[in-house]
């Protein structure tokens, strides 16, 4: 067990149920923290059961426990694998334990967990809240895990029946609350809660000095003169980077004050986009890579920049990365996908299509007009204030709490310290 917030003796309302490598900066455990973390601040007090690896995060009111490390299984990869196949099997064995010996009132089951929690439900009489990242039948397609028909209609079957046992469903995107809706979830059951806040995230233990961050990171400054064009998130193969890295090699040319700063990814993930970069003719000086960064260096550098880049080539669910560009100020360039348009448009964003050809042009506009730039930047930083912002996310997840029926009034809330 690590990373209590509370006595041991404390009885805890909520048992969270997060299938990953909590914490690892990319995108569910980012979405596990914040909802964890407004829960708590809400009163909730937590349970929270995950894989061995992970940074601890620092949240009063809540304790994490973990299952065995096993290392020959590490590093677990995004996306349904093996790996996690293996892991979850712990996973029911210490969410059965962790049942026994706590009577919660609420389980919160992020993605898969909620087969299991669905099934021990009738058991253990809890509440459950089924929170849907993405759809699972869709996860074994997208990420290539198989092809077969069986297993993914058996996976479509049990998501239905986890949709339909649940007390509470959340959705990330109307996207999967049109899917979910769809599915025979009634509305009063469901949480349209969009993953739209981003603050720093509180590691157990850490030095906020410059002594712990990313030496590569915190030596890139941002001088006057330079127009900096800033991607930061993971390098997985849908996120696009290569396409983006081909598509500032046509534009750079003509703005020889302008750069591309590439934030994330593996170190095998960075060397391959750096072979990218040569082949396309840019110098290291005009193509940066920083590696992984804690949160705040990715804050700092989306605020430092001129022009911020979200250029994935598919899926259907927003990125949370899309949230924090909206609330920065500064001209977005997204590709013209489902994934974003169901948060952006013309007005807010440039939306190009998800080829290097295209996005050259998106990046041209910008760079040729920052006028309208500053335009669509204001009116996506308007959008995000009213729709998005951190008193919404919290109204949300207190309707969320009320209509599975708990009641925070007679807890003190937890407060930040």
């Amino acid at each position: 067990m690590t990373g209590t917030s509370r006595t041991p003796r404390e009885k805890a309302d909520m048992l969270v149920v997060a299938p990953h490598p909590f914490f690892t900066p990319r995108g569910t455990p980012f979405s596990v923290y914040y909802r964890t973390l407004v829960l708590a601040e809400a009163g909730v007090r937590i349970d929270l059961l995950t894989y061995g690896p992970g940074q601890d995060v620092d949240i009063p009111g809540v304790r994490i426990v973990r299952i065995p490390r096993t290392r020959v299984f590490e590093p677990v990869p995004v996306g349904p694998s093996a790996k996690k196949l293996f892991l979850d099997i712990f996973m029911v064995l210490w969410t059965v334990g962790m049942l026994i010996r706590h009577r919660y009132a609420l389980v919160h089951a992020h993605e898969e967990a909620v087969f299991w929690c669905r099934a021990l439900k009738p058991l253990f009489r809890f509440g459950l809240i089924y929170d849907m990242h993405s759809s699972l039948p869709q996860q074994l397609e997208n990420f290539g895990f198989t092809k077969s028909k069986l297993l993914i209609g058996t996976f479509r079957f049990l998501e239905n029946s986890c949709l339909k046992a649940a007390d509470a469903v959340i959705t990330i995107c109307p996207d999967l609350r049109d899917y979910a809706l769809g599915e025979g979830v009634p509305e009063e059951k469901h949480f349209l809660i969009e993953n739209s806040i981003f603050e720093d995230v509180r590691l157990a233990g850490e030095t906020k000095g410059p002594e712990a961050e990313n030496a590569a990171a915190a030596s890139v400054d941002f001088p006057e003169g330079v127009t900096t064009l800033v991607y930061a998130g993971t390098f997985e193969k849908y996120q696009g980077i290569d396409r983006v890295i081909e598509a500032f090699a046509m534009v750079a040319p003509d703005h020889p004050a302008a750069r591309l700063l590439l934030a994330g990814g593996t170190e095998d993930q960075v060397a391959a986009m750096k072979k990218v970069a040569a082949r396309a003719g840019l110098s290291e000086a005009r193509c940066l890579f920083t590696g992984r960064v804690p949160k705040r260096e990715a804050l700092r550098f989306n605020r430092a920049a001129d022009i911020l880049l979200s250029p994935r080539i598919d899926g259907t669910n927003t990125p949370l990365k899309i949230y924090e560009q909206l609330a920065s100020g500064k001209p977005l360039i997204a590709t013209d996908i489902w994934s974003h348009t169901q948060v952006l448009t013309e007005e807010v964003a440039f939306l190009v299509a998800p080829e290097p050809g295209s996005i050259a042009t998106g990046m041209r506009a910008v760079l040729s007009d920052p006028a309208e730039g500053r335009r669509r930047a204001e009116n996506a930083k308007a959008l995000y204030a009213r729709d998005y912002a951190r008193p919404i996310y919290e109204r949300k997840i207190r309707d969320l709490l009320a209509a599975v029926g708990f009641d925070a009034s007679d807890k003190a809330p937890v407060a930040a310290e």
